[in-house]
């Protein structure tokens, strides 16, 4: 009987099964079959090709499936996977990692919690500000994106996603991106301050260098913890390893994840020993994780780091992106905001970027919107792409805007 429910649903399309059997989030999605990926390029089940230029939305920094990091990943497959949860056994992937990331950040970031993603590091780091520094207010910004646990979600600086999930967290704090007066509602109350240096689910908003140096003070007055969202801009998409190293901001607790893995999931927290120290007690087991550190995640990061600094992949952004914008010239194109391999293209009216975006896609171009502007096209391609690749990219999409004109 399950032999012949098994042929049966084989004979049922990938396409039918994953609208009647798998979760979806949207009521329209874009249900592309891909098939395979390597380099900038995703190839679907017809043979298409696709110049993917958001990198599974800033994951993909490395391109899809670099050489280095799938060597590193089959020789760990070797050896062993999943063997105790996070933090028991010393396991020389995840030592390594975290010895590899604390000799690229500045001395007071030096010790590294492991965890799954991006939300997860988050969650671990609130819980962290609350432990160490003994307060309970958490504060954030408009527009910020932070992931969509429970946690994270509370402290997302827009309203539409939280509503119907309310109550969240009590005790959290929206302020204005970019205000200094906002500052002013720090207090010896605050645990910390969660900010995204440049605001990625905005349209691409960098923070202005004096608020950031008024942010610093500010929590260095209060003793609040500051904490750094890079989950999109770390890991050299900004033209620097992380974003926070072009404004001579340290925060006190960094958390990265998407890029970092090279296609793999994870996310990590970092923090000075003595902070992360107060996770080990009162309660003992401070913050858990079963597949947190996971060694093929690790190994895959460490060589994602490997590639970022073996190939100089950052030293290419400054002028990949100026590329960018002296060939992405159309007079439907309202503005170009970017922070280096990350732009926002910013059209009329959400209508319009729909449009943009579909017609990106029937021509091979993957590209994206934003969570908190609609009007704005999201690329941010892997930082491997080429000159030729770029010109042959901005050739489609001006292809395709002048098709939506038209």
């Amino acid at each position: 009987m399950w032999e012949q429910a098994d042929k049966k649903m084989m004979s049922i399309s990938n396409r039918t099964l994953f609208l009647n059997h798998l979760a979806q989030t949207s009521p329209s999605p874009l249900a592309l079959e891909i098939e395979s990926a390597e380099g900038i390029c995703l190839f679907d089940i017809h043979g298409k090709k696709y110049i993917d230029l958001i990198s599974g939305i800033s994951v993909s920094n490395v391109g899809h499936r670099h050489p280095t990091v799938v060597k590193a990943i089959e020789e760990q497959l070797k050896k062993y996977m999943h063997v105790m949860v996070y933090g028991e056994y010393v396991l020389s992937p995840q030592v390594k990692l975290a010895e590899a990331l604390s000799k690229l950040l500045p001395p007071t970031l030096n010790s590294t919690y492991i965890v799954n993603s991006g939300a997860e590091a988050i969650e671990g780091s609130m819980k962290l500000a609350k432990r160490y520094t003994g307060r309970t207010e958490i504060i954030s910004f408009k527009n910020a994106y932070h992931g969509s646990t429970q946690g994270a979600l509370s402290i997302m600086g827009d309203e539409f996603f939280k509503n119907s999930f309310r109550p969240l967290l009590p005790d959290v704090k929206i302020l204005e991106f970019n205000s200094s007066e906002a500052l002013k509602n720090i207090s010896n109350r605050t645990a910390c301050i969660i900010m995204e240096p440049i605001q990625g689910e905005a349209g691409i908003v960098p923070g202005k260098q004096d608020f950031l140096n008024a942010l610093r003070k500010r929590c260095d007055e209060t003793g609040a913890l500051l904490v750094f969202d890079e989950i999109q801009t770390g890991c050299g998409r900004t033209g620097t390893m992380f974003a926070f190293e072009k404004y001579n901001v340290v925060p006190d607790v960094l958390v990265l994840a998407k890029g970092l893995g090279g296609g793999m999931p994870i996310g990590t927290f970092t923090s000075s020993k003595e902070i992360m120290s107060c996770l080990t007690n009162n309660p003992v087991l401070g913050h858990i994780t079963t597949f947190g550190g996971h060694p093929v995640s690790c190994v895959a990061a460490l060589a994602t780091l490997n590639v970022l600094q073996s190939e100089n992949l950052t030293a290419s952004v400054p002028e990949n992106e100026k590329l960018f914008h002296s060939l992405l010239q159309h007079s439907a194109i309202k503005q170009i905001r970017s922070a280096g391999l990350l732009f926002a293209v910013e059209f009329e009216s959400e209508e319009m970027n729909k449009k943009v975006i579909e017609a990106c896609i029937s021509n091979g171009i993957i590209t994206d919107w934003f969570l908190f502007n609609s009007t704005s096209m999201r690329i941010a391609p892997p930082l491997t792409i080429n000159t030729e690749e770029i010109k042959l990219a901005c050739e489609l999409i001006l292809k395709s805007i002048q098709q939506v004109v038209s």
